[in-house]
């Protein structure tokens, strides 16, 4: 048993340990229940849960969220639009956002993979130093997507 203070008082019979917590005005708190014997702190309650919720909020605050951006590209996408959008991609990646490239093919461009090949790798070499391919392109209907996520 710990008190309220955060002394170890040892191996106390459970009815001693209740009396002792009435007589402060605290609750008697299972801690470790797997333990034997089982560790109990007289604490308030109200207290107790609430640093429980204040701990869990401080580990959700330091988790780190990865978000999913998408660029649509086509295989006849022009010079000056590749380059915005490959300066884009930078900027979501160094923010630390994964990019899903999704190179969509219409009507008789699906006789000419190869351009959509083409311009994945292309992707894939201009963004060597920025991120690291998640997954490979691949085709899937009518379009080839490709997922990078940022270099640590």
């Amino acid at each position: 048993m710990i008190d309220s203070d955060g002394q170890n008082l040892g191996i106390v019979p459970i009815n001693d340990a209740l009396i002792s917590a009435r007589e402060q005005g605290l609750d008697l708190i299972e801690i470790a229940a797997g333990t034997k014997p089982p560790v109990c702190k007289i604490t308030d309650y109200g207290k107790f849960k609430y640093d429980l919720q204040k701990k869990a909020n401080q580990a959700k605050k330091k988790q780190k969220v990865s978000v999913l951006k998408e660029i649509k590209l086509r295989p006849g996408t022009e010079k000056h639009d590749y380059d915005f959008k490959m300066r884009a991609t930078e900027k979501f990646l160094l923010k630390g956002d994964k990019v899903k490239f999704t190179i969509k093919l219409k009507g008789r461009e699906m006789q000419h993979l190869k351009l959509a090949e083409d311009l994945a790798s292309k992707i894939i070499t201009d963004l060597k130093l920025k991120g690291k391919v998640e997954q490979s392109p691949k085709m899937a209907g009518m379009q080839m997507t490709l997922v990078i996520q940022p270099a640590k």
